[in-house]
């Protein structure tokens, strides 16, 4: 078959539409790269250069001294320790409370959806939260970091609508055969609810290794403390440590250590990002469409 010839306008669409994408993942890109760029950069060329893109000279002093306490390491431990356990406890408590109240022969369903909603409108506020986590025995405990958040709201409506959109065929044929709702749950329903699975995830993922406000409020013991509120700390004391000494050379500069602290505290997620790409458009959409 003979390839159809694109007009003018087609053309000039072409190139206004790739010019356009181009200039707005620029607009995306270039802000991290300075961020990597900076974290790498010496401490001349980050004292007389305003933004750097390529480091004529690489440094790796900030690195050096983030890693230099091995409270960091610790607190890396902990950070992906909740992230693993959070993520776990939260997909498991959110799939089954998805899946029930996708299913509309459930008692009070309706009840239980609008208590759902009505909490992405409304909360207790941070006093009262704070409250039940101290009379629950939570504070200073990881579980303070979990439980809070276990369960999102919106992340669980998307996994609600993905189920809302399989056919009740499936589940009947299921039960037909002698299959319990658990049953049905496990073996039918979270295999064809993969790219959901995947997408929350990594939602929850994201949320429990940017813990900041949960660990300030609720965990006294620095032993205990993710990776989030140590990088914080490290960055206020080289930062103090720097405005009270007249010598630059006993640090690296603060904007460099801030950088870093922000490459370390970034890198982990985009690495684990790429192994649920191919679900996440897929997951986030099909849980979306219906209301």
């Amino acid at each position: 078959m003979k390839k159809r010839k694109t007009s003018s306008g087609e053309r000039a669409f072409n190139v206004f539409n790739i010019t356009l994408l181009t200039i707005v993942a620029l607009i995306c890109v270039l802000p991290f790269l300075n961020v990597v760029a900076t974290s790498f950069a010496s401490t001349q060329e980050v004292v007389t250069k305003k933004f750097v893109l390529f480091p004529t000279t690489f440094s790796l002093d900030a690195y050096r001294y983030i890693l230099s306490t091995p409270t960091i390491f610790r607190a890396l431990a902990v950070s992906i320790g909740i992230t693993g356990v959070g993520t776990l406890v939260s997909m498991v408590v959110t799939s089954l409370m998805a899946y029930g109240l996708s299913r509309k022969y459930l008692f009070g369903r309706n009840f239980f959806n609008f208590l759902i909603v009505f909490s992405m409108l409304f909360s207790g506020g941070m006093i009262p939260t704070f409250l039940v986590v101290k009379s629950l025995g939570l504070v200073n405990s990881y579980w303070s970091m979990i439980l809070p958040v276990c369960v999102n709201a919106m992340n669980m409506i998307i996994m609600r609508n993905f189920f809302q959109a399989l056919p009740d065929s499936l589940e009947e044929s299921a039960k037909m055969d002698g299959c319990t709702d658990l049953g049905v749950f496990v073996k039918i329903m979270l295999p064809l609810a993969l790219p959901s699975i995947a997408t929350i995830s990594l939602f929850y993922a994201v949320t429990y290794w940017n813990t900041y406000m949960n660990a300030i409020l609720y965990i006294n013991d620095s032993t205990k403390w993710p990776i989030q509120i140590l990088l914080r700390q490290i960055v206020i004391v080289s930062s103090g440590m720097q405005a009270e000494s007249s010598s630059v050379d006993i640090l690296p500069p603060a904007q460099t250590i801030k950088m870093a602290v922000i490459v370390v505290a970034t890198v982990p997620m985009l690495i684990a990002y790429p192994f649920v790409q191919k679900y996440f458009v897929k997951g986030a959409l099909m849980g979306s469409v219906k209301g």
